[in-house]
This record gives structure tokens, C-alpha cells and sequence, in this order.
């Protein structure tokens, strides 16, 4: 049986339209433009914020919003008491400069505006590790 061309189209819209409770894959523009931010960003990190003030940064995730314009930067944090809580500020404060030194080294119509947030994602996971090293150690019989 042959469909004519406005059959396939339906075809083709009802398809899409049962396969769209997925989320849409990123374009390769905002994969290309995550992986470019999470690495000047986090050079940038790495020359204007001091080590002694705030400890060591990484950067572990960059979202990009699909209109380009914002990026959400997923900092990671390691360092002591004082400096974790000055991180978040200095981050802050530093933003704009940042935005304004990577809108320079950037060809882009846009420079996203930075939104910082501390990942705690490891610390988590360093918890975790250690609930469960110390219920082996428990669970181990001394001899």
C-alpha cells in the first residue's frame, strides 16, 4: 500500500509527538559553548581568586540555558572552614569582573550572565564513603 505524502506526515507528527516526553538532547552549539565556559571559567577561577582566601575550586558542571544568555557554574570546594565560607562570597563579588574578562577572550554575540552554586556533590559522596568504610570496619570480626 503506498501513503501519500499527507499520510506520511501524519505518520511522522504522530511519531514525534509519542516520543516527546523525552528531553531534548542540547544542541552541539550549547555542548560546544558548555565545554568552552567550563574551561575558561574555570582558568579564569584559577588566576584572579587567591588560594589562601578561598581554598581550591573546581569547576564541575556548566548549564547552559538554550537561549545562551545565562550559565549556571557548578563550583566544587576544598578547603577549611573559613575559606568555605568566604567562597561563596568572593564568587559573588568576583562574577561580574569574571563575565566581563570572559566576554574579552569569547567571540560571541552574548557573554551568559555567570550564576555560581557550590557544588556539594562531593562532600556528599566523601560522607557516604566514610558511613560505609565505617560500617565494613563494624561488620568486620576482630580475631
Amino acid at each position: 500500500m503506498l501513503l501519500r505524502r499527507k499520510d506520511r506526515c501524519q505518520t511522522r507528527i504522530t511519531h514525534t509527538a509519542v516520543s516527546s516526553h523525552l528531553p531534548p538532547a542540547p544542541s552541539r552549539r550549547i555542548q560546544r559553548v558548555t565545554e568552552l565556559l567550563r574551561r575558561e571559567v574555570s582558568e579564569l577561577l584559577r588566576r584572579e581568586l587567591n588560594v589562601e582566601e578561598v581554598g581550591l575550586l573546581s569547576i564541575n558542571e556548566v548549564k547552559v540555558a538554550p537561549d545562551l544568555k545565562t550559565a549556571t557554574v557548578f563550583v566544587g570546594f576544598v578547603g577549611n572552614r573559613q575559606q568555605r565560607s568566604a567562597a561563596p562570597e568572593k564568587l559573588a563579588k568576583r562574577a561580574k569582573h569574571i563575565q566581563m574578562m570572559l566576554g574579552s577572550q569569547l567571540s560571541m554575540k552574548w557573554t551568559p550572565v555567570l550564576n555560581f552554586l557550590l557544588d556539594e556533590s562531593v562532600e556528599k559522596g566523601n560522607r557516604v564513603i566514610a558511613i560505609l568504610e565505617s560500617l565494613e570496619k563494624d561488620k568486620t570480626p576482630s580475631a
